[in-house]
């Protein structure tokens, strides 16, 4: 009888953190080309879309944070860096300093955004892997 192990969208958020790190350091590495554009993703709406398909529902997904007073926080972000283009396919970012040459790559902002993907990747695979370890433990009757 086969078993059937459904992990969710976790092995899927995997491979868009991977794709988004390889278009950080792209940006990084072309950060001395003239007319370069900068492109990331959209972590949230890829795998918000990917979740659709599926149908599943992410947690906050249904209508952002929940506030109970008008002076909370709101979950939109309004910095400098915003995007041009629809969330599900990579983005062009409009920088804060645009380079003379037309280059829009922040060595500075990629730099950290490269970090925080990181981050968030590693959380990832240890998510999985506490998931698998769950899993053996309850095949072996631990």
């Amino acid at each position: 009888m086969p078993i059937n192990i459904d992990f969710g969208v976790t092995a899927q958020a995997l491979q868009i953190r991977a794709q988004r790190a390889t278009m950080i350091a792209n940006n990084i590495a072309n950060a001395d080309t003239p007319g370069y554009k900068s492109t990331d993703l959209d972590f949230r709406q890829v795998l918000a879309n990917i979740a659709d398909e599926q149908g599943m529902d992410l947690p906050g997904s249904s209508g952002g944070l929940a506030t109970t007073n008008e002076k909370h926080f709101s979950d939109s972000y309004s910095g400098a860096n915003q995007y041009l283009i629809d969330p599900l396919s990579p983005q062009y970012r409009i920088p804060s300093q645009p380079a003379l040459d037309g280059n829009t790559v922040d060595t500075q902002v990629e730099k950290a955004e490269f970090a925080e993907n990181q981050l968030r990747y590693e959380a990832s695979v240890q998510f999985l892997d506490d998931k698998v370890s769950s899993l053996k433990r309850a095949f072996r009757g631990n």
